[in-house]
């Protein structure tokens, strides 16, 4: 998908400036559930608190976070690792989803962008913001602009704003009509320069 991106991406004077600067597809090798669990700590925390609860979840699961792992679990160690209450019962609806469905990358590659959303929306604990970040990052659809993301939409005012005033959704959704299919690929720049700040 980069490969195909990039060119076109760098008609785009600022992606070009991104696209020299940042390698936004270095990261470590997170399978479908641990991406959700990933998700879900993320939901509402900066990005330094999350990644020091999802170090310390892991830890507490040696790297090996399953749906079986987190359901046997006890709500005393999950919370010591940084969970909230809310969150802990999120984690496992989303573990007893996974033993119910098929939520791996085969299992939905049938279903449309609406679908997956659908899906993982009647999960308690999953809204759109990280459903939208599961087909962004686990099945790697090319073309979603989760606009929900504060990291996205400061990462676009800072890069094509002038400054003075906040962008409307609206202007953020047609400065990324240039990037289509590949908008994903380019969200994934915007993070990668908002986050080296």
């Amino acid at each position: 998908m980069l490969a195909d991106a990039e060119p076109m991406l760098r008609q785009d004077p600022v992606m070009a400036e991104l696209i020299e600067r940042h390698d936004p597809y270095v990261e470590p090798n997170w399978d479908e559930f641990e991406r959700l669990c990933i998700s879900i700590i993320n939901q509402q925390l900066s990005t330094a608190s999350a990644a020091a609860v999802r170090e310390r979840v892991f830890e507490l699961f040696r790297d090996d976070v399953t749906p079986e792992a987190v359901l046997e679990a006890e709500d005393e160690a999950l919370r010591s690792a940084g969970l909230s209450r809310q969150k802990v019962e999120y984690v496992r609806n989303a573990a007893r989803a996974f033993q119910e469905q098929d939520f791996t990358r085969e299992g939905l590659s049938d279903h449309s962008n609406d679908e997956v959303i659908d899906l993982l929306t009647e999960i308690k604990g999953i809204g759109d913001w990280t459903a939208r970040m599961y087909l962004l990052f686990v099945l790697e659809r090319p073309d979603i602009l989760p606009l929900g993301d504060l990291a996205v939409r400061r990462g676009i005012e800072q890069l094509y704003g002038n400054g003075d005033e906040e962008l409307t959704r609206a202007e953020m959704r047609e400065i990324a009509d240039a990037w289509r299919p590949y908008r994903s690929v380019a969200t994934r720049y915007i993070w990668a320069e908002y986050e080296s700040e």
